[in-house]
């Protein structure tokens, strides 16, 4: 049996619900839209990157380029995926923001400010996506 009171309580869970999924959706885009712009330039061998001493996960600049672009097109796909509620996209978002995660702690050498800002950014993403429980109430 349905109360008002049950129906304002349900509402007000399902609003916070969706509201932290776009939120997650909205940061997954910018991480990725940001691993976008470093794939692309590290691709172009821009000036911005230095490259410091010998690193033990060193690669080239192209294949970082590489990396960090295809990750970045994933999220922004798992973002799009999000922001419509699509189920496979709860656990693509955590998978991919920790496989970001990895990448930027890899990319530390070359960027730290910006992969230390990126590796905050996937946490929230993974913290609000972890926490976000929808409710299938029809």
């Amino acid at each position: 049996m349905s109360t008002p009171e049950k129906d304002i309580n349900y509402s007000t869970k399902e609003g916070f619900a969706f509201g932290i999924s776009i939120v997650a959706a909205a940061l997954l885009f910018v991480a990725g839209l940001v691993a976008v712009f470093q794939g692309i330039s590290a691709l172009a061998n821009d000036d911005l990157f230095v490259v410091g001493a010998e690193y033990v996960y060193k690669f080239d600049l192209t294949t970082w380029g590489w990396i960090h672009l295809i990750i970045g097109i994933l999220a922004i796909i798992v973002a799009g995926g999000l922001a419509v509620g699509a189920d496979w996209a709860r656990i693509s978002a955590i998978i991919i923001a920790s496989i970001s995660i990895i990448a930027q702690f890899l990319w530390l050498p070359y960027y730290p400010l910006w992969a230390i800002l990126i590796i905050a950014l996937d946490l929230v993403v993974i913290w609000a996506v972890a926490t976000w429980k929808p409710s299938n109430i029809a």
